[in-house]
Formats: C-alpha cells, structure tokens, sequence
C-alpha cells in the first residue's frame, strides 16, 4: 500500500495548501491512502463539517485530530456520523465519536486509521499505551488490514519515541503530531514500522507554530495575555511523510518525507 500522511492543518494557508496539493500527491505517489491532520484547520482551533468534506472532495481519505477538537463546538454532532473523522482513542468513556477508523483502500485492501493522545506535558488521559494495545488485538496487521496508520498526538519526543517501539512490528506506520515542527528522523524501525517523530504542519511557516508571529512575541516577551492567537495567513507549505508497505505483511518497505513550500527543505 501507498501511504501519505500529512502534518497539522493549521486555518486557511493550511487548508488551501493541502486542498491544492491532494490531487496532485495522489497522482505523483500513486497513493492508496492520504490521511491529514486536521484538529487546527478552523482558524486554528478545532474543525468543522464543512472543512472535512472539502478535504475528502480533494482526495483526503481519512482525518486524525489531537487536544484542540473540540475548540470548534460544531464537531461534537458531527463527529458521531463521520466515520473517516477520529479523535484521540484514550479519551474518557462517554465522549463522541471514536479513536479509528477502517479505510477501504480502491485497490490495496483495507487500511486501519488510529489516533492517540500522549500525556507528558498534556492532559491526562488514558493511558495512550493501553489504547493501542486495545487496537492492535482488534485488526491485525497482514491479516484483517493491510495497513494500521497510528498518528500519536503529543509534545514530547522521549513519549512519541517509546511509542513508537511499542508499535513497532504491529503498525505500518506510527507517526507523531502536535509540535507542527517537522523532524529529521523518518525511518523504518527494526520490526519493520515506518517512524517520524513529528510530520510537522500544513501552513504558513512564516509564523509561530502556524500563528502570527507578533502576538506570539509579545506574549514570551511580556507574559501578558493578549487578544486570542490568530493563524499566519500567507502562503501555506505542506509537510508529512509517504510510505510503501509490503503487501503480504503490511509492514514498511520505504518511506520518504513530503515537504514542499517556504520554511521546509523541500523533497
């Protein structure tokens, strides 16, 4: 299978990148698969309806999310009958919508999408290990899938590391969320995962973690709170990571990052 998954979709410059970019990905990967983060696609805070259907209408096959969600309250009744749209698993019991979802791919079988939420410097959830393990006895790689997708949302890279040896050799490939900086160590673990501890984002990077750089200053400078933060709205840059899985164990064969636009080493 021929994956593609890209980073944070941080409000307009981000959504109009990826919406701009998808068909052509599609065709020039020859990809199965394309998954996006979205949690930051409504102006920076949350996501809508609205914006998950133009990204499924420009090739998006499923959304993963993180802790902004619920930012955007329209979600909440959405959610529940979106089954390509996931939230973290390890959310408490009771929340709406659900932490994976199953892809079936045109030509390469069915594909298992997760999202999971890491605790250090978090909130604290459930256990994002036991989640998965939850997932893992559910479909099993090469034999009910022929690909699992786990985008790990969380701020620290020692987490997002020991989470990626867990999954390693049960996961085509896990992949880290959050941070919106896109990090240098894509390969393929020794059980045969594909591994980058964070895609980065989709949006101007001409900013703050996507934000406008001078709101962001003056709040590090002063330690005063300002007026709420508002997205960068100049030309939007994508960032993610493709990989090829092996057809009998749906395990990672190649992977290679996707980055394109001002602000990353373009590929």
């Amino acid at each position: 299978m021929r994956i593609a998954f890209l980073g944070d979709i941080v409000g307009r410059s981000g959504r109009e990148a990826v919406i701009a970019a998808a068909p052509g990905l599609r065709e020039s990967l020859d990809l199965d698969l394309l998954v996006v983060n979205a949690e930051n696609a409504a102006h920076g805070f949350g996501l809508t309806s609205k914006i998950c259907k133009e990204l499924y209408e420009a090739g998006v096959d499923a959304i993963t999310t993180g802790n902004h969600v619920w930012d955007n309250r329209e979600i909440l009744t959405h959610i529940g009958d979106d089954p390509r749209l996931v939230r973290p698993i390890n959310f408490p019991e009771g929340a709406p919508g659900r932490g994976w979802a199953i892809v079936e791919t045109k030509r390469a079988g069915k594909a298992l999408v997760a999202n999971c939420m890491l605790r250090l410097f978090m909130d604290p959830l459930d256990c994002p290990f036991s989640a998965m393990e939850g997932v893992m006895d559910a479909a099993k790689l090469g034999i009910s899938v022929q690909a699992i997708l786990v985008d790990m949302h969380g701020e620290a890279t020692s987490e997002k590391r020991a989470m990626g040896h867990h999954l390693d050799g049960r996961a085509s490939l896990v992949v880290g969320t959050h941070s919106h900086v896109p990090t240098a160590d894509g390969h393929i673990m020794r059980g045969g995962t594909a591994y980058l501890t964070d895609a980065g984002m989709c949006g101007d990077y001409d900013s703050v973690i996507g934000m406008q750089k001078e709101g962001s200053i003056l709040r590090f400078r002063t330690k005063r709170p300002g007026e709420r933060m508002s997205p960068a709205e100049g030309e939007g840059s994508i960032a993610g990571i493709f990989v090829e899985t092996d057809p009998a164990t749906g395990l990672a064969i190649s992977t290679k990052p996707i980055r394109s636009g001002f602000g990353v080493e373009p590929t």
